[in-house]
């Protein structure tokens, strides 16, 4: 086990009266309470933390907090995530991490924590505990409105915390905050976008700094949403690198951060340390570092005059300033060795501080589409004018950081290109190609360097570029701005913002009253949709070929049933019912009697089918129409969008009754037999109870609405039932239909039974680009109404061509041959080189027991004039089989077994 030799002996906001076992790449470290991943690397002495994902280099750490570009890491215990900042992981015991070489690896196992969902609001909201945003916060809440402050670190303080004695206690702010009844604190909490209205989401890690030890009640993580009437950004500042050949070398660190790990962390970073400054910042870390014992080789300052008063204090202590001189390059291999002088000079360290200035965190404000502003004093961009509802304050927004100096956008041999965002591995030659191809926006130049693309969003490496990208283009970077800051500040996992809507929750499986039957006798289920729907019941040592053959045949034969619970049903009620299905459906609505039932089809406003389905007339004002199990949801909210934003004048309400009735199709010849054995004073006979009606009985006992509606071609009636009742009604017909052989069918056979009549699926046989008049039903479309939605498309040129693809039947040559769902059809009998002419289709393809063979429907390009034609379809295999094309009707064209 290796002790931390580089942790001072006292000092830090650490508890040090507790030790954290840890492991990196393999070997045992120490830490303590309080310390990062990053800050117990560095107090072991470990600066080589990750390797360049595209030139494969060493790295190290850079930062302190959030805008790290480099220290990724990869956990590995207690459970696997990758793509992690060591700078924002806080340590615990038994965590064990390796440098990120690469892109890490998601875990294979499901994720054993919890995350959550919470909604607030609030008349203020303080983006940064730091100086700024606890003055806020306190100015807010002693007015009397609702604050709510977050901070992304375990602490308030920000930047104060980093300071050797704060110039004001943030503990006793932060307590004062604490207990005023009209605050909400967050920490360890990052807003990371701003959306309309105001709307804030922030994620809050609420246990990831327990490891193991985190209770299992607890969500690991949550996301708030938070509601804001004002938003207060004091985010602080992030510092800028400074750009020069090998200027990615571990031990190569922001000056700021430094302070950081020496003040809050009780950590130096090196032994003899160097410093690069553009700017007057670097020079506290610098003093404070020497203070602490660590020798200060030299302060190299790029201006060509130091401040006096830091001048003086360095004098003091021994330090070195060199004036008018920049850093031109570093040695070392897995850590920096020396820095290279412009002026020739050498100097050994074994650390680096670096700053280039610093960048007001302005991302929220920007988000919010507030303007930024360049300030030529600090080399960076600033808030402009306040927005109405976002203000930024502090260094966020410029203030504080008065340190007038030359920014040093590159090195003056651009051939000798420094790294210039380190995690993307771009360098000024990189931009420099960009600017060559003739790009001149940032954000082209962006996506094609690939620069602030990464993990950190460009935080350290954006304002460089558009520095560079000016000084290529010779115009000034106030006029060529930056790129669009854009949501989210800092990564968020999947996890998070799925919170608990996951597996089940968040794809819930629906399931009808009649599933624990279905279950019980043994179905096999698919999915539709959402719904689990029994795709086939097979009986010991039965294939599936084998069940939906017997299940056919039963429904062909004798009698069938099946559960259709799942077919989208909506109420459509009001005085102008029947003038808005008018509308949306292609036929006539509003004629039908009450009793009666029509079978209609929607279209899209290009023409082509969006469903089909059938309504049955209720009462003057009330009608039930059905849709296409998947559609549902989408057929309801596409009415609800016509009736709101187009007709807004017409009385009409809908509403979803899909989980209201269970629905049980009753098919066969002996349908009848079996309905009338359960319904006594219904009248099944053709004479009382003809095709297309309904009629309100009574079955098993139970009230019953029951419909002549066939899908199959047979004899049919589909009897809906409140969903309390459907397992007694279901149960009940199984028991009376037991003399006939009743035989309970699935999803495949109803496909089977309905393609044998040429009935097509929506999303099946009709996929977005086909017509009524495509699949041969020219009939359902009025020439009475003087409009419906899609009527306008049908005189398209386009929608007219007699070339287009039609509905048709197919019965491949050889019988036994089932081809494939998908396969092109083609008019060679081999495929020769490409292009091969297509020219459709399969779209539903199944073996059939009425007709003692396999056969398919297709979308066949002039497909009614080819009927009788032999065409080819591809097979697996990349062979053809010759197919004969048919009428889309292959059974029973007369219709005669539909009133048995």
């Amino acid at each position: 086990m290796t002790d931390g030799s580089f942790r001072l002996p006292s000092g830090g906001r650490i508890d040090r009266t507790r030790t954290l076992t840890f492991t990196f790449d393999g070997t045992e470290y120490i830490g303590h309470p309080g310390d990062t991943l990053a800050s117990a690397l560095l107090a072991n002495g470990v600066h080589h933390v990750a390797t360049g994902i595209k030139y494969g280099r060493p790295r190290g750490i850079v930062s302190a907090g959030g805008e790290e570009p480099s220290a990724l890491v990869q956990i590995e215990a207690p459970f696997p995530e990758p793509m992690l900042t060591a700078t924002t992981v806080e340590l615990y015991d038994g965590l064990v991490a390796r440098g990120l070489r690469g892109q890490g690896r998601l875990a294979a196992e499901p994720d054993p924590a919890r995350y959550d969902t919470m909604h607030a609001h609030c008349d203020v909201l303080v983006v940064g505990g730091g100086p700024a945003g606890l003055d806020e916060a306190l100015t807010a809440a002693r007015s009397g409105a609702r604050v709510l402050l977050v901070d992304d670190q375990p602490q308030l303080g920000g930047s104060l915390l980093g300071m050797p004695k704060a110039p004001e206690a943030p503990d006793a702010k932060a307590a004062e905050l604490a207990d005023l009844p009209n605050v909400r604190i967050l920490t360890r909490t990052t807003a990371f976008g701003r959306y309309d209205d105001n709307l804030v989401l922030a994620l809050e890690k609420r246990t990831d700094h327990l490891g193991t030890a985190a209770p299992a009640n607890v969500s690991r993580q949550r996301v708030w949403r938070i509601r804001a009437k004002q938003i207060v950004v004091a985010t602080g500042a992030h510092e800028r690198p400074v750009v020069f050949a090998d200027n990615d070398r571990p031990g190569i660190m922001l000056a700021g951060a430094a302070r950081a790990y020496l003040h809050r962390f009780g950590v130096i970073p090196g032994r003899r340390i160097a410093v690069f400054t553009t700017n007057d910042s670097a020079y506290a870390a610098a003093l404070e570092l020497a203070d602490a014992g660590v020798r200060i080789a030299a302060v190299v300052d790029a201006r060509d005059q130091a401040p006096d008063a830091w001048v003086r204090q360095c004098r003091e202590r021994g330090i070195d300033i060199l004036p008018g001189q920049t850093v031109c390059g570093t040695s070392g291999d897995t850590r920096i060795t020396a820095i290279h002088l412009t002026s020739g000079t050498e100097i050994p360290c074994d650390t680096l501080l670096v700053s280039g200035g610093w960048n007001p965190a302005v991302h929220l404000f920007g988000q919010a589409r507030g303007e930024l502003r360049y300030e030529p004093g600090l080399g960076a961009f600033v808030p402009g004018e306040p927005l109405p509802d976002v203000r930024a304050v502090g260094s966020a927004n410029g203030d504080h950081l008065d340190f007038a100096g030359r920014v040093l956008w590159a090195v003056p041999d651009p051939a000798n290109a420094g790294f210039v965002d380190l995690q993307r591995d771009a360098t000024v030659a990189d931009v420099l190609r960009a600017t060559g191809a003739g790009l001149t926006s940032v954000e082209h130049v962006k996506r094609y360097t690939t620069i602030g693309t990464a993990h950190d969003q460009g935080k350290t490496s954006g304002v460089i570029a558009s520095g560079i990208v000016a000084e290529a283009l010779g115009v000034d970077i106030a006029d060529l701005g930056t790129t669009t800051f854009r949501p989210p500040f800092t990564p968020v996992a999947f996890a998070a913002l799925a919170g608990r809507d996951r597996g089940a929750l968040f794809d819930p499986v629906r399931v009808t009253a009649l599933h624990p039957w279905h279950v019980a006798h043994g179905a096999l289920f698919e999915n539709v949709g959402q719904w689990h729907r029994p795709w086939y019941y097979p009986r010991p040592g039965e294939t599936l070929e084998a069940a939906v053959l017997r299940e056919c045949r039963a429904a062909r034969e004798s009698v069938a049933l099946m559960d259709g619970s799942t077919l989208g049903k909506i109420d459509v009620r009001g005085p102008d019912a029947g003038i808005f299905l008018d509308r949306v459906y292609t036929n006539i609505m509003s004629t039908l009697k009450i009793g009666s039932v029509r079978y209609g089809v929607m279209c899209g406003v290009d023409g082509m089918i969006l469903d089909d389905g059938t309504v049955m007339r209720v009462t003057d004002d009330e009608f039930v129409l059905t849709t296409t199990t998947g559609n549902a949801a989408k057929i309801l909210e596409w009415m609800e969008e016509w009736l709101q934003t187009e007709w807004p004048e017409l009385r009409v309400h809908l509403t979803s009754v899909t989980e209201h009735w269970v629905t049980i199709p009753l098919v066969g010849p002996r349908s009848r037999d079996v309905l009338g054995s359960l319904a006594p004073a219904l009248d099944v006979s053709n004479e009382a109870f003809p095709f297309m009606t309904w009629r309100d009985a009574t079955v098993a006992g139970i009230p019953a609405r029951v419909c002549r509606i066939s899908f199959s071609g047979e004899l049919a009636y589909e009897i809906n039932v409140v969903g309390w009742d459907g397992l007694t009604v279901w149960e009940a017909l199984i028991e009376a239909g037991a003399p006939y052989g009743i035989t309970p069918y699935g999803t495949e056979t109803m496909h089977v039974l309905r393609a044998e009549k040429g009935y097509p699926i929506i999303g099946q046989d009709a996929d977005g680009t086909v017509t009524p008049q495509d699949l041969g039903m020219s009939w359902v479309i009025s020439k009475k109404k003087p409009d419906f939605i899609g009527k306008r498309s049908f005189t398209r040129e386009e929608n007219t061509r007699t070339d287009r693809k039609q509905l048709v039947g197919l019965l491949p040559v050889d019988e036994r041959v089932l081809l494939p769902e998908g396969a092109q059809l083609v008019a060679v009998d081999a495929l020769h080189e490409p292009p091969v002419p297509m020219l459709g289709h399969v779209t539903s393809s199944y073996r059939s027991a009425a007709l003692g063979r396999t056969f398919a429907l297709a979308l066949l390009r002039s497909g009614r004039e080819r009927v009788g034609d032999t065409v080819y379809a591809t097979l697996d295999d990349g062979s053809v089989t010759p197919v004969t094309v048919t009428d889309s009707v292959l059974f029973d064209k007369e219709g005669a077994r539909r009133d048995g």
